[in-house]
């Protein structure tokens, strides 16, 4: 088991340091002067299923194998007893296809496509709320503010993408207050996909997990938390009406705007042990803030 963040690294964190996922890139200031500054990459990924072209992602290219997988469970078009015989992934021609030992073919449900609230290349299948409707979550889960605490600054002062180049979002996969994977991608629901394909090729129970996202917490979010069997969302933004309505149908446990010592909880504030002193969380180092990270947001 994995032990406290201060003495175990995650299992997998994001790389900064990796050349393939930013790009310097020069420029000027406001003041006009010359700048040279980090930018994260984002490139196509062609996703197949078997022989089928499934959706063209655009994607920083880190962990196609997860992001494949986590993209089929989500839609549906990977059942969770599927037998995976082979992953194969082709840098050269930004491809990985996804092979199975059941047959499968998707032309129908791919004409029936929608667009969602998703950045880039979301989307949501006529079939999702049906299978959403069906999930039953956990009922013994239970947040402590303590681990909401902890968490926020964990994540926050971890060396991240978005704190070196930006224009990213994250998602991690949590057990109490400890984060354990930590992926990002230029697309939330890119970075829940891997981190939902993880889980998947490494046998990982739901169970007793938490997850968190950056991202703002839209239907797209609640739907790929609840498909994954996780009960407990968190996020460091803001809520959308959908993404509430939802949360409270399914019995999820959502809290949104946890920066520093402020949360809120909208959807399954049974789950809650208030524990902890907000006092003793302090405020966000502005040092190491993100996105929607002040206090009236």
């Amino acid at each position: 088991m994995l032990g406290r963040m201060s003495n175990t690294p995650l299992t997998i964190q994001p790389d900064p340091a990796n050349p393939k996922l930013t790009e310097r890139v020069s420029g000027l200031d406001q003041d006009g002067r010359p700048v040279e500054t980090s930018v994260t990459v984002e490139r196509p990924l062609t996703l197949y299923l078997n022989g089928q072209e499934i959706v063209t992602m655009m994607t920083i290219g880190d962990y196609p194998d997860c992001l494949a997988v986590g993209y089929l469970l989500n839609q549906n078009m990977l059942r969770r007893d599927d037998r995976i015989t082979a992953i194969d992934v082709d840098e050269e021609t930004d491809t990985v296809v996804v092979r199975t030992e059941r047959a499968t073919d998707y032309e129908a449900k791919l004409k029936k496509k929608t667009l969602t609230s998703g950045c880039a290349q979301g989307t949501a299948f006529g079939d999702v709320m049906e299978v959403f409707e069906t999930v039953r979550l956990p009922t013994d889960a239970r947040l402590r503010t303590s681990w909401i605490y902890a968490l926020s600054k964990a994540i926050n002062l971890t060396p991240s993408l978005y704190l070196e180049a930006g224009a990213i979002h994250g998602c991690v996969l949590c057990q109490e207050d400890r984060p354990l994977v930590y992926m990002e991608d230029v697309g939330r629901h890119n970075a829940v996909d891997k981190v939902a394909g993880w889980m998947h090729l490494n046998h990982v129970s739901a169970a007793d997990k938490i997850f968190y996202t950056t991202g703002r917490l839209t239907s797209e979010m609640v739907i790929k938390t609840v498909q994954m069997g996780i009960s407990i969302l968190i996020s460091r933004s803001g809520f959308t009406a959908w993404g509430v309505q939802l949360a409270r149908q399914a019995n999820v446990t959502l809290v949104g705007r946890a920066k520093g010592r402020r949360f809120l909880a909208l959807a399954g504030t049974d789950r809650l042990i208030f524990d902890a002193d907000p006092a003793t969380a302090g405020e966000e180092d502005q040092k190491h803030g993100r996105k929607g990270g002040r206090a009236d947001e």
